[in-house]
């Protein structure tokens, strides 16, 4: 089984799925812009193969060297799990006949309007929706729609470019921020708790998944600094309160014909207990979610996906064990500024430190991230306990006590 892999270097989850794939006997093909030297461990050393091109997002240019470093080899997959890189991967099987999702379909999960075109069609419960290229196509569905809204880029990924408005002058200043992105879904705002619905399938059937809980929901917690997001993977996932979630997740995947491999759905939870579709996409989740899947049922889903894509066979032993969470941390002080101390952390590890699966912070002297452009900012902690509530309080008191400034 060859595999050829988009960007098994970047971004970190990569790492491990290029791991993964060698472990169940795949031949791993890596394709990237970073030299070779610069992919990480355990990645490089699992690579049978590599090309390095100088940019992954000119198509014929990447078409072009791959036919040449290939030659007559034939490959069996091509994969991609990192979004920019998606529907590089669809050209690059319409190109070389490999078999999987090619443009079109792979368009359903990158293009939101016709993402929830075809949803609609299916009768799965999305919020009202106009897609608009310019700033009086903004206006009109504004008016059709009703506040509040949301507007959000056709084409992305999380919440990057993504605005609640509340009102026209709110509108105002929210057309200003988005003049850069080309087109936009206008959409209903529905208030609730913001949830995923992750699976691995294979041949469209669901033979893992997961649901996370965004505490608090990512839109809330991408617009306040002082915010320490969480992402809490749940250990009791037939709660029935989100049985009309696993429905909408099933319900989705099959109107969008999805087959094999990783998706990463999320949806809302309304108060009167209404599911609804947000957003759906052919990867895996980021920003650690993946590791909150394993420290929940003590099972590796890099592993688990490539043994999937290779093999068609799913033996990870999922036995759901724990919540996990990982919460992310933002230093206080200048955006521009360097780590200068962290506080609390020595007493919440005496306290907790049983229950930490694992903990990487900026280390001191470090430049500060932009908290804006990374959900992971100046660093994360992944706890986890068999009680819900006891692992909510023990990640409140890391968002709380443990405190990173910079200078």
């Amino acid at each position: 089984m060859r595999v050829v892999f988009i960007s098994p270097g970047y971004p970190a989850e990569m790492v491990q799925f290029t791991r993964g794939l060698a472990e169940v006997g795949a031949q791993v093909l890596g394709v990237g812009d970073q030299g070779l030297e610069q992919v990480p461990e355990p990645a490089r050393s699992s690579l049978s193969g590599y090309l390095q091109v100088e940019t992954l997002w000119n198509e014929s240019v990447v078409i072009e060297k791959m036919r040449r470093w290939l030659g007559d080899t034939q490959v069996d997959r091509i994969e991609c799990l990192w979004e920019p890189g998606m529907l590089l991967a669809a050209r690059l099987r319409e190109t070389f006949s490999v078999p999987g999702m090619g443009v079109e379909q792979m368009l359903l999960f990158r293009d939101k309007d016709r993402m929830k075109a075809a949803l609609d069609a299916a009768g799965v419960r999305t919020p009202r929706h106009r897609r608009a290229g310019s700033i009086s196509e903004i206006r009109q569905a504004a008016e059709v729609i009703g506040y509040p809204l949301i507007i959000k880029p056709i084409a992305g990924a999380g919440s990057t470019d993504t605005y609640r408005v509340a009102d026209p002058k709110e509108l105002d200043r929210v057309l200003e921020l988005t003049r850069h992105v080309l087109e936009v879904s206008v959409e209903e705002f529905i208030e609730g708790e913001e949830h995923t619905f992750d699976t691995i399938c294979i041949d469209g059937e669901i033979h893992y998944f997961n649901i996370a809980w965004y505490r608090p929901r990512v839109l809330i917690s991408r617009s306040l600094q002082w915010v320490s997001p969480q992402t809490v993977t749940l250990r009791n996932v037939h709660r029935p309160e989100l049985e009309p979630g696993r429905r909408l997740g099933r319900d989705v995947l099959d109107a969008l014909g999805f087959h094999t491999g990783f998706t990463h759905m999320e949806w809302f939870l309304t108060p009167q207990g209404e599911a609804v579709f947000v957003e759906i996409a052919a990867r895996a989740p980021g920003a650690r979610s993946t590791e909150l899947m394993n420290y929940g049922c003590d099972i590796d889903v890099f592993r688990g996906w490539a043994e999937a894509v290779c093999h068609e066979r799913f033996t990870e032993k999922v036995d759901r064990k724990y919540n996990a969470v990982v919460l992310f941390k933002r230093a206080q002080g200048p955006d521009n500024g360097r780590i200068t101390r962290i506080e609390g952390l020595g007493g919440l590890m005496a306290r907790y430190g049983a229950h930490v699966m694992s903990l990487e912070l900026q280390p001191i002297g470090a430049e500060r991230r932009n908290w804006k452009q990374t959900l992971i900012s100046d660093g994360y902690v992944i706890v986890r306990h068999p009680d819900l509530q006891t692992t909510l309080e023990m990640a409140d008191h890391f968002g709380m006590e443990l405190q990173i400034y910079a200078a």
